[in-house]
């Protein structure tokens, strides 16, 4: 069985490093799970500008995440600005968060199997997953499936299940 192909979105990095965070825990459990090979982990470029923008100490922190557990960075081609630029002209992502549009595009032109994130607002959302399910469909595309890390971890033990 192959390797579930997974995008890491910005989200995860922060989450990672803010214990505060009611999916703490379970960011770390995945980036453990990455670490023991159950995954193979990809992000993009959008995610590195995006972690640059940070203060330059968490910065380093997050971005040395991608070189520990050796995610392989994507860059934002023309293809996946263009799949965006459709997500954002059906009403999917707010040009406003282009970013975000960004980030479904990659995983989608790459053929990824999941995105993993937690955007709540604009991408683990379900307009967002079924509409642009239905745009990749029609534009020749795989359905990309979109989840929290909860959700895609293996452990039994998520911040709603510590027994």
């Amino acid at each position: 069985m192959r390797k579930q192909r997974i995008y890491l979105e910005t989200t995860l990095f922060n989450y990672y490093f803010d214990t505060d965070r009611d999916a703490h825990a379970d960011t770390v459990t995945l980036f453990k799970e990455i670490a023991a090979g159950k995954y193979e982990a990809f992000t993009s470029d959008a995610v590195v500008a995006e972690l640059m923008q940070a203060p330059a100490k968490k910065s380093a922190a997050m971005q040395a995440l991608v070189e520990e557990y050796s995610i392989t960075i994507l860059p934002v081609t023309d293809e996946a600005r263009r799949l965006t630029g459709i997500y954002i002209s059906g009403g999917i992502i707010p040009q406003k968060y282009e970013t975000d549009g960004i980030h479904i595009a990659v995983a989608t032109v790459n053929k990824l199997d999941v995105i993993v994130s937690m955007n709540f607002r604009h991408i683990v959302k379900q307009k967002t997953i079924q509409m642009t399910r239905t745009v990749n469909i029609n534009n020749g595309y795989r359905p990309i499936e979109i989840f929290s890390p909860m959700e895609v971890i293996e452990s039994e033990k998520t911040q709603y299940n510590r027994r």
